[in-house]
């Protein structure tokens, strides 16, 4: 860790978009001290599209950003950005904590009764290498059904996040899944918490549904707290960033955060 860090340093997140914001809003409820700088890459979504070194880059290019406004850790609050990306941000800044996601597959084999789940996630988590070590580790005694959720990013960027429209693309992603008798859903793109009370209409109640962002705060806390770099009380206030103009940035955090104690800027990065 370098030595210029200190424990009232914000932590950098970022995501492809306003799907990071889920893992904000479970960092912001375990560490309420931790002051927060959020970059959201609203003007090049989708990254479930691209190609690994494209997106290697893009995370690259937003980390140091996030670096570059004293940030003393890095979340990667993006499941299709932490496959490819993580291990070569690690490499990049290996006195940085960074934290990543990835698709909750031990814990989705936990909690399952019937021994099927569904992993909803975009294309590139399934085809990712850190996603076939996790299926090769923790799923083999269960069946795991997968769709990449094609268009469901960008309704949730459009902020539909309980329009027919969402409904119905759901229902045809999940209807087979549950008829085939899937009890558990892991939520594999940080984008679905939006419209977890979809999935959980449509699943029933009976149904688990995993959603990572909660455990991705506690690895956080584990890493702040090992490093010495949790905060003892909030300094300063929350940014917020995206490299195109979204409206939700300003609606959620007005939501989740008091006033005054956050702004929201856009910026683009080259």
């Amino acid at each position: 860790m370098s030595a210029a860090a200190n424990a009232s340093d914000p932590v950098g997140i970022f995501d492809s978009g306003i799907g990071g914001l889920s893992v904000v809003d479970a960092i912001v409820r375990l560490l309420p001290k931790e002051r927060l700088v959020y970059f959201g890459d609203t003007a090049r979504i989708p990254y479930g599209t691209k190609s690994p070194d494209i997106i290697r880059e893009y995370s690259a290019q937003i980390t140091r950003f996030l670096l570059d406004q004293g940030c003393k850790a890095i979340v990667v609050a993006c499941n299709t950005a932490s496959a490819p990306a993580l291990s070569y941000l690690r490499a990049q800044w290996p006195e940085v904590p960074i934290v990543g996601m990835e698709p909750a597959v031990k814990p989705g084999a936990k909690a399952t009764k019937t021994g099927k789940v569904g992993v909803l996630a975009t294309r590139g988590t399934l085809q990712s290498e850190r996603y076939a070590t996790l299926m090769t580790r923790f799923a083999n005694h269960i069946q795991v059904m997968e769709d990449p959720c094609i268009g469901l990013v960008e309704r949730i960027e459009q902020e539909q996040f309980a329009s027919p429209e969402t409904e119905a693309l759901l229902r045809n992603i999940m209807q087979p899944m549950l008829e085939k008798g899937v009890d558990t859903f892991v939520l594999g793109c940080t984008h679905y918490p939006f419209v977890e009370p979809l999935i959980r209409r449509i699943a029933g109640e009976q149904a688990a549904i995993i959603n990572p962002a909660p455990a991705v705060a506690r690895q956080l806390a584990r890493m702040l707290q090992e490093r010495n770099l949790r905060s003892p009380a909030l300094e300063g206030k929350h940014a917020f960033y995206a490299s195109k103009p979204t409206p939700f940035l300003e609606t959620f955090a007005a939501g989740l955060l008091s006033p005054g104690t956050y702004t929201v800027q856009y910026h683009t990065l080259s």
